[in-house]
């Protein structure tokens, strides 16, 4: 069996939805345009050499339907000889991509896979999207279909995580964000996307201006503890999640090169990186948050490793409740946690989060000469994934 190695890996700066930088940028656009820069940044490629493009998307509808993986082929290659798919496991499909391209090339089914994800959730909901639970289902297992942030609630009930421990949480992860972004620790691996915007001016003619986005849009230097503390929960009447210790509702994609060893030394080029494992779990719906929980233990066995020997963690922060559940179950320490801020300053951008985490670690592991990092995450309908990445 051939390994695969990762040899390239861009991102996306992260807009804030729906009001953001990217709030009136299509999906296959912005995944395009990221894609364009990645495949320019490998020497020696010709794209007619790639075997697939495997994206990842949550929410597969209208302006992201359509096969959006096979519509991102098509737009960001400028060929039509290049595949595309679309796979969804929730906020683990970016995840997902890397380790189905990891997979195919192991296996000898290909040589050379862009996989990643993108998100855009300004759009959401989107027009004439309907949610259609199975009647039966819905009746015996209400549950199973509950929303996010109710299942937020039921972790912090039932792993007794108080609101002061949720708010803290969160305004650690804006300060960690804010710093990192000062300091530059972000900016390796995002690239730089031009958008274009049509506006009216005050005397209602249409103009055109643009502007590049380079820096996450989502981490506030403003954020107190007293700020937080005065949200009022938006998911469960006398509840402890808020709006503020919530991950944000972001636009963003993101993408990485998995190639054979043939396949590398064809192009000349040296490997970043390779997936060692990828654990994935099932866990009750209800409590939907608690999946890294299950999925961590899973990947550490299929490496050999233990959870010491883990140099670097990207837990996706979906609420602080579950992170912290995840946290304080396992014993993670939390000097090796989100380094640089999570998703609730710097956003989750669903089908995107997978793919920009494993590029954020990989460039920080880099930074620090470092060997392991994993990245994990719940996903809904309860599920958790991990996978674990070695440094070159």
């Amino acid at each position: 069996m051939q390994e695969a190695y990762i040899i390239a890996g861009l991102r996306s700066a992260v807009g804030k939805a729906p009001k953001g930088v990217f709030r009136f940028t299509r999906a296959d656009d912005l995944a395009a345009d990221v894609i364009r820069q990645l495949v320019a940044s490998v020497p020696n490629l010709n794209t007619e050499e790639i075997d697939d493009v495997i994206v990842g998307n949550a929410t597969p509808e209208a302006e992201q339907g359509l096969n959006i993986g096979r519509m991102i082929s098509l737009m960001g290659l400028d060929t039509d000889k290049v595949p595309g798919v679309t796979v969804n496991r929730y906020c683990a499909s970016g995840l997902e991509t890397i380790a189905t391209a990891v997979a195919k090339i192991k296996s000898g089914m290909a040589d050379c896979i862009i996989a990643g994800g993108v998100e855009v959730m300004s759009g959401m909901p989107f027009g004439g999207w309907k949610l259609v639970p199975n009647p039966k289902v819905a009746k015996a297992n209400p549950d199973w279909y509950w929303g996010m942030g109710l299942t937020a609630e039921a972790v912090a009930k039932e792993y007794a995580v108080s609101r002061e421990d949720q708010d803290q949480f969160a305004y650690h992860s804006h300060l960690k964000a804010i710093k990192a972004i000062q300091n530059g620790n972000l900016k390796a691996g995002v690239a730089p996307i031009t958008v274009v915007e049509n506006y009216l001016d005050a005397q209602s003619k249409k103009q055109t201006r643009s502007y590049v986005v380079d820096t996450d849009e989502g981490p506030r230097a403003d954020t107190s503890l007293e700020a937080l503390a005065k949200l009022k929960p938006v998911f469960a009447a006398g509840g402890c999640v808020t709006a503020g210790n919530s991950s944000q509702t972001s636009d963003g994609a993101a993408f990485v090169m998995v190639v054979s060893e043939k396949k590398m030394k064809e192009l000349g080029v040296e490997p970043i990186a390779r997936l060692v494992s990828y654990g994935i779990a099932g866990v009750p719906p209800r409590i939907m948050g608690i999946g890294p929980i299950e999925a961590i233990p899973v990947a550490l066995k299929q490496a050999g490793l233990k959870q010491d020997d883990i140099d670097l963690i990207e837990l996706n922060e979906a609420f602080a409740s579950q992170s912290l559940a995840i946290i304080r179950t396992l014993g993670l320490n939390p000097d090796k946690l989100n380094v640089n801020g999570g998703a609730i300053a710097l956003g989750h951008p669903l089908g995107c989060t997978g793919a920009k985490l494993t590029v954020q670690i990989l460039n920080e592991l880099k930074n620090r000469n470092q060997k392991y990092g994993m990245v994990t995450m719940c996903v809904g309908t309860g599920q958790g994934a991990a996978g674990i990445f070695e440094m070159y």
